[in-house]
């Protein structure tokens, strides 16, 4: 077994070594093997970064880069420096009134510098801004906009109409279950009479009276409602109609009715006419032939 053991540990050595030889001549595929490097050591070069910051540094003015750097922002109800320990970090209210607070500071020291070198700080008021988005993609989102609240609406209306239907109907079928009910009733009054069960004649007096309620209830309706709206338009552009054929006929009222009969002015007896025992008739024009008597004479 020992023996045995020792051929495999030979084995095994010198497949490696092979394994190295081949790898040295490059006759092994790439990636199956690789190659450990160390890894480079870190290092704080401190002299080359400065040297980095003085190549891209730029020398610029204040006004170009606007930046305000302060330290401890005084507190206007305590009235003394807030500490930055003292603001709890896990406190939401804290933290956003400190970073209100550094803020606002930040303006107060800088307005007075933009104001000192003459930069405008307030926005005209004729100062349009140019829109993000198109007058076209406006108009699109106002037609979209447009046609959703039309939609709603007639929505809206449609529920309304479905139930002023649902209503109708309902009281529609309450009025024939009443009326049926009625009918029953009446029906088993008249059969109970028939048969001598009953001798009151009570269903006759309700049915008088419901139909005659029914009547006054109709033409009060009809006193109420009037004429529509149709009508009363062409009543008020046409006058109220009437009767027109036969409208000049005479009756017997008219007929003798004579207070509007002048004598005088009757049968040519008048002022201006010749008729009997009237008077000749004043700058009478001649006639036709007396004309041409008249014309011939004077030739």
């Amino acid at each position: 077994s020992d023996s045995g053991s020792d051929s495999g540990s030979d084995d095994s050595s010198l497949s490696d070594s092979e394994l190295q030889e081949a790898f040295a001549r490059g006759a092994l595929k790439p990636g199956l093997n690789l190659v450990l490097e160390e890894r480079p050591k870190r290092r704080n070069d401190t002299a080359g970064l400065k040297q980095c910051l003085s190549e891209f540094r730029q020398e610029l003015a204040w006004v170009e880069r606007l930046d305000v750097t302060l330290g401890q922002v005084v507190d206007p109800i305590s009235q003394s420096a807030t500490d930055k320990d003292a603001v709890d970090p896990e406190n939401d209210f804290q933290r956003e009134m400190s970073f209100y607070r550094q803020a606002q500071a930040a303006v107060l020291e800088a307005l007075p510098r933009l104001r000192k070198l003459q930069v405008p700080t307030r926005r005209p008021d004729d100062y349009f801004a140019e829109m993000a988005k198109s007058d076209q993609q406006m108009q699109k989102i106002r037609q979209k906009l447009k046609s959703k609240q039309e939609a709603m609406e007639r929505s809206e209306k449609a529920k309304q109409l479905r139930a002023m239907r649902k209503y109708g109907k309902k009281v529609q079928t309450e009025i024939l279950q009443r009326r049926q009910k009625e009918k029953k009733n009446m029906l088993n009054a008249v059969k109970k009479y028939q048969k001598g069960l009953s001798d009151k004649l009570d269903f006759l007096d309700e049915e008088q009276t419901l139909s005659h309620g029914n009547k006054k209830g109709s033409a009060s309706q009809q006193i109420k409602k009037g004429p529509n709206a149709k009508r009363r338009y062409k009543n008020q552009k046409f006058g109220f109609g009437g009767k027109k054929k036969g409208s000049k006929w005479n009756t017997k009222e008219s007929f003798n009715d004579v207070s509007s009969f002048r004598s005088k002015v009757a049968h040519n007896k008048g002022p201006g006419k010749a008729g009997k025992g009237g008077k000749k008739a004043l700058n009478k024009r001649p006639g036709k032939r007396a004309r041409q008597k008249m014309k011939s004479r004077a030739r």
